[in-house]
């Protein structure tokens, strides 16, 4: 696989940096969640429970291993050190600041191991008069703007059902950590990635900052192409409370319905900018979506060159074929789903391991393998410095 070889220290908690390592894990390689002994991470106890695990915590943490050490410790930061020179990658998601605290911060383990390209992924970054604000993704989205752009009826921030700036920050982490790897196979040295999850959302508005860069004011959401402003990009509901969605405005899209429903004379508004002078053509597919049900419209747009969907539930999404078709649902042999590989290579496909790590499962292992015997080990365990598997 494209990263066998590659040996990651996971020290993040949550989605963001989790999410990160376990793509890399998908693809080979050696990732150690380094855990807090006593609790791990929060997302252990987060949400519904399936074959032992939280589905959140079991979909971002498969296939890594688990060392549960106490970094505000000595011993725990010299284990940690010794880890950091076998190292790749290290990726953490505390606040800024903390992991120079606790004396593991990128100068310190590049004293150690200047291989090491060492990624923190934050709120909003390591600088900045933000830097120390504490936030998660709702919070982020709102400060960058995006949370004014959806909208409901009324004009109330409607809360995105997935996290931008989680997500984001996620996949433009993994980007940076290897493009710093790549670039490692010629000058032999590592690299601190500064990863603001607030600059990951801002650089995603470019197909909503025309009004702010050409006209110096804030986009109405309601007259965005991309919010509802356009007649043939937006939900509408159907006879039955269902909805459906069209999704593009290219001209062919409009001609092929307005034409299929027998109002061609209707065609020249979706030549209008989106906004105001599309409300009557708005108007007339509200009217006009709600003489069907969702199944009925499905059933009516087969076979038709429209851009077009209906609005599934997850359930629903989860059980539609070309979903399985996808491998993008599976089973492990405990009958624990897990969401698939998105990064599908044709020669050396990743590879889904379904294990899911116990708080400290791995400990002793993994320091065996950097040269503690296992009296050191149990002395550890003991001090508390260490949880070893139950």
């Amino acid at each position: 696989m494209k990263l066998e070889g590659i040996r990651v220290l996971d020290l993040s908690r949550f989605l963001p940096g989790p999410h990160l390592a376990m793509m890399m894990a998908d693809h080979g390689a050696d990732v150690i969640k380094v855990e807090n002994p006593k609790s791990g991470d929060p997302a252990r106890v987060i949400g519904p429970v399936q074959a032992g695990h939280t589905v959140y915590f079991r979909n971002a943490n498969r296939g890594k291993r688990s060392l549960a050490v106490d970094l505000k410790s000595d011993a725990g930061r010299e284990a940690f050190m010794r880890l950091a020179e076998t190292a790749d990658v290290v990726l953490e998601t505390f606040r800024p600041g903390v992991v120079d605290r606790l004396g593991i911060g990128y100068e310190a383990v590049r004293a150690r191991a200047p291989q090491v390209v060492y990624a923190s992924i934050s709120a909003f970054g390591q600088s900045g008069p933000y830097r120390d604000r504490p936030a998660h993704d709702l919070s982020v989205n709102a400060l960058a703007g995006v949370a004014s752009l959806s909208v409901d009826g009324d004009g109330k921030p409607a809360m995105a059902c997935l996290p931008p700036s989680d997500m984001g920050g996620s996949i433009m982490a993994l980007a940076g950590i290897l493009m710093a790897l790549l670039r490692r196979q010629t000058t032999g040295r590592g690299d601190y990635l500064d990863l603001g999850m607030f600059d990951t959302v801002v650089s995603w508005t470019s197909h909503v900052a025309g009004r702010v860069f050409a006209d110096g004011r804030a986009p109405d959401p309601s007259a965005e192409r991309t919010q509802g402003g356009a007649a043939f990009y937006r939900p509408y509901r159907t006879r039955d409370g269902r909805y459906i969605t069209l999704g593009g405005g290219e001209m062919k899209f409009v001609v092929n319905f307005l034409e299929g429903v027998g109002r061609p004379d209707l065609i020249p508004l979706g030549r209008e900018p989106a906004g105001p002078a599309q409300a009557p053509l708005h108007a007339f597919l509200e009217e006009t979506f709600a003489t069907r049900t969702q199944a009925e419209w499905v059933d009516w747009f087969a076979g038709r060159d429209i851009c077009f969907a209906p609005v599934l539930d997850l359930k629903e999404a989860f059980d539609d074929p070309h979903l399985a078709a996808r491998d993008m649902v599976v089973r492990g042999d405990d009958g624990a789903s897990h969401l698939g590989i998105p990064i599908k290579f044709q020669e050396e496909p990743g590879r889904i391991e379904t294990d899911v790590p116990a708080l400290g499962q791995h400990s002793t292992a993994i320091l065996h393998e950097i040269g503690y015997d296992e009296a050191a080990c149990a002395g550890l365990a003991q001090d508390g410095v260490i949880r070893q598997a139950e």
